[in-house]
């Protein structure tokens, strides 16, 4: 197993979590223009639906951390995530493969569960970790 400048190698599992809260949504409405009703109306129990994207921010986030410059991205959205919800994603690399001094090209897969432990978000994503060596 190779391990990067950044030092993740192939079989690493990096953990991220969130809340979301209604401000989140509120911001991200504004952003994205995505405004259905769920997103801008509360339900019964005071909250929104947080849109899909947004969720999948989490998974974009442990590529962030890693310079990852993507190349694809599948998502698959398995039930809602409300505000007020701690989502935990878990990013698995699965494969690492130096092409140069300044290119790994990546391939991970994720999990997102919410606080009760199920499965909100799942997919892959490719691409290439720039380093600037």
């Amino acid at each position: 197993m190779r391990e990067t400048a950044l030092g993740i190698k192939a079989g690493d599992v990096i953990r991220f979590e969130r809340t979301f809260t209604k401000e989140d949504v509120e911001l991200f409405t504004k952003v994205s223009k995505d405004e259905g009703d769920h997103h801008v109306q509360p339900d019964e129990l005071d909250r929104l639906i947080v849109q899909g994207l947004l969720t999948a921010t989490l998974p974009t986030k442990v590529g962030g951390d890693n310079n990852v410059l993507a190349r694809t991205m599948n998502f698959e959205f398995f039930r809602p995530v409300f505000t007020g919800d701690t989502i935990v994603c878990d990013v698995t690399i699965e494969q690492l493969d130096k092409k140069d001094e300044r290119k790994t090209a990546i391939y991970a897969t994720f999990r997102c569960d919410n606080q009760h432990g199920k499965q909100v978000l799942g997919g892959s994503f490719g691409g290439v970790i720039l380093t600037g060596e």
